[in-house]
């Protein structure tokens, strides 16, 4: 099955043009020509979206498992018209884009079965005591209701799993708020065939059309316009910290401010304590270069740093070095994120005391891996070392003791992230440095790279700032659900009146 995009927005079931246009910039394949977002068009979607949450937030939650599972069966009707699209437009292996797919569809359907469990509702009733004294108790019951319209921001290294049907427009569906999706100019034929998807599933459970919208990228003034639109209730965002950042101060800079649920940026730190070093440092640097360079580093979680003992640096960084000597150069997303990259290592190589072991050569939109080394006392007088790096670029940060290792860990900005690399002799250095690491990172980790992310109950994909911009939330795993969800109490309110949950 082929795919060839019309390039068209999706607002409220039409199939919508605009009056300029832009060009995709494909890895391989041919460019195609998009219709270009306007605020006119954000008000038609939002204002389609605000009269679908009348129906779709009071629906049943049936009806909203049976819409997010057509939604995942609707996608893999399409499986290889996606990935030819998604391929061509990103450079991702065919591989990478199945197993995305995979991932998108079980999120659709993991929200669908989590939602009938009803959990996720928090139902809480204090029964009425008209005989309490001094004062009777009303009866008091309390459910979490969905918040209205969301906009969800298209991330550009995850075409499909953060994306147009990816883990936040989930979350979002699941609850019963209706979304419209900026789309991101990455990948726009793909954002396309996904809005494809999700429109037959509107008209297979007979939803109201206004339930989802795509607006193409091309224009920044389209993002400021959502999240700005008064009838936009949260924000669902994966991307750079400065556009995060823009999109966060106009969102709180409302006059009715709103919540922005914001991936920014993280470094991911992984510290490997003396007894791991000494049995297996060499297999530790292997394991860190594999990492470290796959998906050519571009993950929210790539590990981009490692902090170890001076007399134990050595076989982690000979170990790596050899590693990713190994590495060729490899096709990034986009032309602006190789240039970043470029910049960034830049950055990196001008600091007064870092030390280059690894230097390769790349051009244009291609990368390959880089490694630095510097001392904890370098990295604690410079503030920005800890600055995210978007591609395969390592540094290794030396500390002269644990005590030192520990102030590496204070240190830190919020992160997504922080790994142990430990053995049992560890244990007493990993209790000094946990309480740190619980502060700083939303997900810890023993003896494993953070590169693979589980959607499941238990996950967190999310920390202290920068990494995110709400410490409370996770954009990842059953959990993200409670981002578009406010509690209600209903005090001696009629049962028949109530939610049909209790």
């Amino acid at each position: 099955m082929s795919f060839t995009p019309h390039g068209k927005h999706l607002i409220a079931g039409q199939w919508t043009d605009g009056d300029s246009h832009f060009a995709s910039e494909p890895a391989h394949g041919p460019a195609h020509r998009f219709a270009v977002g306007s605020p006119v068009d954000v008000e038609a979607a939002v204002q389609a979206a605000e009269e679908a949450f009348w129906s779709f937030g009071y629906s049943s939650r049936q009806a909203r498992a049976d819409f997010l599972n057509a939604i995942a069966d609707e996608i893999e009707a399409r499986a290889d018209a996606i990935t030819q699209i998604g391929t061509q437009e990103t450079s991702l292996p065919e591989a990478r884009l199945q197993g995305e797919r995979g991932r998108t569809t079980g999120q659709l359907r993991l929200f669908a079965s989590h939602i009938l469990a009803g959990d996720y509702l928090d139902r809480r009733q204090d029964a009425a005591l008209p005989h309490r004294a001094p004062l009777p108790r009303p009866d008091l019951k309390m459910i979490q209701r969905p918040i209205g319209p969301v906009a969800v921001f298209g991330a550009s290294n995850f075409p499909l799993a953060f994306s147009t049907a990816g883990g936040d427009t989930a979350a979002a569906l699941a609850t019963g708020c209706p979304v419209v999706v900026k789309g991101h100019s990455a990948h726009p034929g793909t954002g396309e065939i996904i809005a494809e998807a999700i429109f037959a599933a509107i008209k297979t459970c007979n939803m109201h059309p206004g339930v989802f919208s795509l607006i193409q990228g091309g224009n920044r003034a389209v993002g400021a316009a959502l999240v700005q639109h008064p009838l936009i209730k949260a924000v669902g965002f994966t991307g750079s910290l400065a556009g995060g950042r823009a999109l966060f101060d106009l969102c709180a800079q409302r006059p009715e401010p709103i919540p922005f649920f914001g991936e920014l940026g993280s470094v991911n730190p992984m510290f490997v304590l003396p007894a791991a070093a000494a049995a297996r440092g060499a297999e530790i640097g292997t394991g860190w270069a594999g990492s470290l360079t796959m998906g050519v580093g571009q993950f929210c979680t790539n590990p981009g740093i490692v902090v170890i003992l001076k007399d134990q640096a050595d076989a982690v960084v000979v170990a790596t070095t050899a590693a990713l000597g190994e590495v060729g150069a490899q096709t990034m997303l986009t032309d602006d994120i190789a240039a970043a990259y470029r910049d960034g290592q830049a950055r990196i190589a001008s600091y007064e005391g870092v030390q280059e072991v690894l230097s390769t050569s790349h051009a244009q939109r291609d990368a390959s891996p880089f490694l630095y080394q510097t001392t904890a006392d370098t990295w604690l007088a410079n503030e920005s070392l800890g600055e995210e790096v978007f591609g395969p670029l390592g540094l290794v940060v030396v500390a002269d003791d644990l005590e030192q290792m520990v102030a590496v860990a204070r240190s830190l900005q919020g992160q997504l992230t922080c790994t142990l690399f430990m053995d049992d002799a560890d244990t007493a250095a990993a209790q000094r440095l946990l309480p740190a690491l619980e502060r700083k990172a939303g997900r810890i980790l023993t003896n494993g790279y953070p590169t693979g992310v589980e959607v499941s109950d238990t996950m967190v994909h999310g920390g202290p700032y920068p990494a995110s911009t709400n410490f409370g939330a996770t954009s990842v795993g059953t959990l993200a659900i409670r981002r578009f969800l406010r509690p209600v109490c209903y005090q001696n309110l009629p049962d028949n009146l109530l939610p049909e949950a209790f």
